[in-house]
């Protein structure tokens, strides 16, 4: 794996005129070929930090290198290394859906092949149809659908499947499986925690605009948090809970002490992340 990363960022700030403090001393590093994905709820941060590696948005202080470049002063070279699925479509232009991959696949030297790409996001039945007469999750397909049109380097996924159902999700997870096994490396910003549980390899969680934890997808919010609960009650009706790595061997520890009501509560990347961001 190269030494330089895909994505560099060190004691990224943005502060807005009014005073709000969007971002706040961020700093991580993605490796190429991996999938990061930064999670947060409404407000904490994450849409002004990929607008600002995308090269949108401006920052106010710190470093931040994409490909090695700086995405605020960045060539429109290093622009065809990079794919984006912004968070909300651009207007629909009056062009049918084959037309307008077309044309973006013209301004890539290694582009995907159209007819292969439409099948690929579902949108084969549409091709002929006017991009804005599609509905709206057929439009995100279109967009998702130019943001790899180029085999992009790093691609940038800023809430992909909104307005998708469950099954074209899971079709949209699979494409992007196939984008990872090309050694694309995938900055991912989604609300569906299991969506990031499924492709991500690293997460990190962010809210009013600072990190709380960076770590493997699985090792989010540490050892402690990711840690099986038992909860019973006693024989005379008492409410307990215990922590531990071994659920299993406790309660066969306890058989003798009599239990009603027992569970075994294994918390998931939500029950997690949740409990971080409350």
């Amino acid at each position: 794996m190269p030494d330089t990363p895909a994505i560099e960022v060190r004691d990224l700030r943005k502060l807005y005129a009014t005073g709000t403090v969007a971002v706040d001393a961020v700093s991580f590093t993605i490796a190429p070929g991996e999938t990061f994905a930064l999670l947060g709820p409404n407000g904490a941060g994450k849409s002004t930090t990929v607008e600002i590696l995308e090269g949108y948005r401006s920052r106010t202080a710190g470093e931040v290198r994409v490909l090695g470049h700086d995405p605020a002063r960045a060539s429109r070279r290093h622009n065809a290394r990079v794919g984006i699925v912004l968070q909300t479509s651009a207007e629909s232009p009056n062009v049918t859906v084959a037309e307008q991959l077309r044309h973006f696949a013209t301004l890539y030297p290694r582009h995907r092949d159209v007819d292969e790409l439409l099948d690929a996001v579902g949108l084969t039945e549409q091709r002929n149809g006017r991009i804005s007469r599609l509905s709206g999750g057929q439009r995100r397909r279109v967009d998702v659908a130019l943001g790899i049109i180029g085999r992009p380097e790093v691609l940038f996924l800023d809430e992909p499947t909104t307005g998708f159902d469950p099954e074209a999700r899971r079709q949209f997870w699979a494409l992007i499986r196939s984008v990872q096994a090309e050694g694309t490396t995938v900055f991912l910003t989604t609300h569906y925690l299991d969506e990031a549980a499924h492709l991500a390899d690293r997460a990190a969680v962010i809210a009013n605009g600072r990190l709380l934890d960076i770590a493997p997808i699985d090792e989010i919010g540490g050892h402690e948090a990711r840690t099986p609960i038992v909860r019973w009650r006693d024989t005379a009706g008492t409410r307990h809970e215990e922590r531990t790595s071994d659920p299993v061997s406790f309660i066969r520890s306890r058989t003798e002490d009599g239990f009603t009501d027992l569970e075994v509560i294994r918390p998931s990347l939500e029950d997690v992340y949740l409990e971080m961001v409350a």
